[in-house]
């Protein structure tokens, strides 16, 4: 068992090897023309020559302080670093170049029908920030880097958010946009693109779950503001009981909270007014009769 192992691990290092020197012999061939090669382009410098004043038009080319130009010459990548900004020189039969925008680009992901982990479906919509930053790669590695990048970001988000749930969905956005940003980023760096921000816009709950969530919190509340308001009245309570015994020291203080009330009610410039008597007073009445 042992020597079987040891074996295969010695035929797997080998392949790596093999292919580490197959992708360097061929980065060293790259750059080659060889022979048919080099008399095409010798020619196409003929031809310059000889219609110089006519062909200068054709040779020069400007791109921008945003734009980079990858130049391939006879299907192969001249230098592996691209051109610009300003001008650059291009061999009218030989060369050929593609144009690449270095700014930030934004695009929005469709809204994406998801299934968290509690096994509840949302609707879920973001952004995303990218920029190019190696204009090589982003056309030698693949065909559309832009339209690969928003079918990417598409998966990606299906991919993050079915390993959530709906209250982790909803308290812990930024921690999702910065793990997918991660994930793309890890993606798209062999297409030379650098995921810069994205963000999750929206999240949509099916109408039966919001009003489940609705009467959820209406409960909560209802019964939070009735703790409350027997807190209150067992505070209220206490504070009529400590009155009570301050009136019954003395007597007297009841006949000021009596006027008290009454200048309450006076000030309120009502036609009625309600004038209560002790029993005490009349009881002098009784006794006379």
């Amino acid at each position: 068992m042992i020597s079987t192992t040891s074996s295969t691990a010695e035929m797997v290092t080998q392949g790596k090897l093999q292919i580490s020197s197959m992708e360097n012999v061929e980065d060293k061939n790259s750059g080659r023309l060889g022979c048919f090669g080099w008399i095409l382009v010798i020619i196409s410098l003929i031809f310059i020559a000889v219609t110089f004043p006519l062909t200068i038009f054709m040779c020069v080319k400007i791109v921008k302080e945003y734009e980079r130009a990858v130049i391939f010459r006879l299907g192969r990548i001249t230098d592996r670093k691209p051109k610009g900004p300003g001008l650059f020189f291009v061999l009218p039969c030989t060369d050929n170049f593609v144009k690449v925008d270095l700014r930030t680009v934004s695009f929005d992901i469709p809204p994406q029908e998801i299934l968290t982990k509690d096994s509840v479906t949302v609707s879920v919509d973001g952004v995303v920030y990218f920029r190019i930053q190696c204009p090589i790669s982003s056309v030698a590695n693949v065909s559309n880097a832009h339209s690969s990048t928003r079918l990417l970001a598409q998966t990606t988000l299906r991919n993050v958010l079915g390993t959530k749930n709906l209250a982790e969905l909803l308290s812990d956005r930024e921690g999702i946009s910065l793990s997918m940003q991660e994930s793309l980023d890890e993606a798209t760096d062999p297409w030379g693109i650098k995921v810069e921000r994205v963000e999750i816009k929206d999240v949509k709950l099916p109408q039966q779950l919001q009003r489940a969530m609705a009467a959820e919190a209406e409960a909560s509340r209802e019964a939070r503001a009735k703790i409350i308001a027997a807190e209150g009245e067992m505070k209220a309570s206490r504070a009529l009981k400590e009155a009570s015994l301050v009136i019954a020291e003395s007597p007297s203080a009841l006949q000021l909270r009596y006027l008290q009330t009454l200048n309450a009610i006076a000030a309120e410039k009502n036609s009625t007014i309600v004038f209560p008597l002790p029993i005490d007073i009349l009881q002098n009445f009784m006794h006379g009769k």
